[in-house]
């Protein structure tokens, strides 16, 4: 073996032997502080060069006032580089303090603010994820209040639309049980429409509920729009008659679609009684279905209701909406349209709506059948 590889192996048997201690010592602080960690980091490098350098220096057989001297510029040496390292790791240390103080105002009111100089680009880039998880967490707050203030607002409206029918199912058992009602057949008729009122009531909480609970089970198949359409027009047809509202079928294409028949007639069947009932007499209530540019199916509902306001379009599809119409029949409990929403969305679609000249179009947008 030449002196060269001779002396190449002492050297890495000085410096392989620090660097094993090392490791042994960074383990066993893994659960420490970033300060030990960067200490034993800036120990072992500094200490592996001088073990390397005066492993060289014995190899090398130098004299007792050479060793001496070159032991003495490299123990030097060594202090002041573990002195620097450990000052400039004391900065980054400082530094990831400021970022754990941001992140633990962040875990006690949920607003991160990131340190104005992160020390390391992990560290910023940290420092980036929490503030992106910190804005998710407010649009989530802000969207808990928004549903929470909806189901205050939907079980106030629910109660009011409750206790009428009951009041007047009531006061008519009450006149027939006393034998003062006049008309006993037209009683008869008035507490069957109000527990028709009341089961339909029952059954939308009910969709709705399992809407929200992820538990709406579908039963997808391959039907054509034509079909769907005109199933539901001709539901829809005698409430229109009622309103004086004609139905129009309008560019109604027979395209395939795979979706859960019962499900998106009910979807129309919303849509139409929503548009029938906001739409004077002798006004037109069209749908329409064709293909969109981007390849997709569009069910489009246009009513006669004069528009929506533009602060209330975006809550239109929320739970328990119901505008500034009277909560009075036929307004209902608000419900129809969040069911249409989560229908449609059950079937990776989605259900929007705009305003028109003289009144609004509800879409709702399914994907076509393969």
């Amino acid at each position: 073996m030449s002196d060269t590889a001779l002396i190449a192996l002492y050297a890495f048997a000085g410096a392989a032997g620090t660097g094993l201690l090392g490791a042994a010592a960074l383990r066993l602080l893994r659960r420490r502080s970033l300060t030990a960690s960067l200490a034993v980091v800036a120990t072992v490098g500094v200490v592996a060069m001088l073990a390397g350098t005066l492993a060289v220096a014995w190899a090398m057989f130098l004299s007792s006032h050479d060793l001496s001297v070159v032991t003495t510029v490299v123990a030097m040496a060594a202090v002041v580089s573990l002195a620097t390292a450990l000052v400039l790791g004391r900065w980054v240390v400082a530094r990831s303090r400021e970022l754990a103080l941001a992140a633990r105002s962040f875990g006690e009111d949920g607003d991160f603010a990131a340190p104005p100089v992160p020390a390391t680009a992990e560290l910023a880039e940290v420092s980036r994820e929490l503030a992106a998880t910190s804005a998710k967490l407010a649009e989530s707050r802000e969207r808990e209040r928004a549903l929470e203030a909806s189901r205050r607002e939907l079980v106030a409206w629910i109660s009011h639309d409750l206790r009428t029918p009951l009041a007047g199912l009531r006061a008519m058992s009450e006149a027939l049980e006393d034998g003062v009602a006049t008309d006993p057949g037209r009683y008869h008729k008035q507490i069957r429409t109000e527990v028709e009122r009341l089961n339909d009531m029952v059954g939308d909480l009910f969709e709705l509920s399992r809407i929200h609970a992820g538990a709406l089970a579908l039963s997808p198949s391959r039907m054509s729009l034509y079909d769907l359409v005109g199933d539901a027009l001709a539901g829809a047809d005698p409430l229109a008659r009622e309103y004086g509202v004609r139905l129009v079928g309008d560019r109604v294409e027979p395209v395939p679609v795979q979706v859960d028949g019962k499900e998106m007639s009910r979807v129309l069947g919303n849509l139409l009684v929503n548009a029938i009932r906001r739409t004077p007499p002798d006004g037109t209530v069209a749908v329409a279905a064709e293909r969109s540019a981007e390849g997709a199916v569009v069910l489009s509902v246009t009513d006669g209701c004069g528009g929506i306001p533009e602060e209330d379009l975006p809550r239109v599809f929320d739970t328990g909406w119901r505008g500034s119409h009277a909560r009075t029949p036929p307004a209902g409990a608000g419900l129809g349209l969040a069911i249409v929403r989560g229908i449609v969305e059950a079937h990776q679609g989605r259900a929007t709506v705009h305003n028109i000249p003289g009144g609004c179009r509800f879409e709702v947008t399914l994907p076509t059948a393969p």
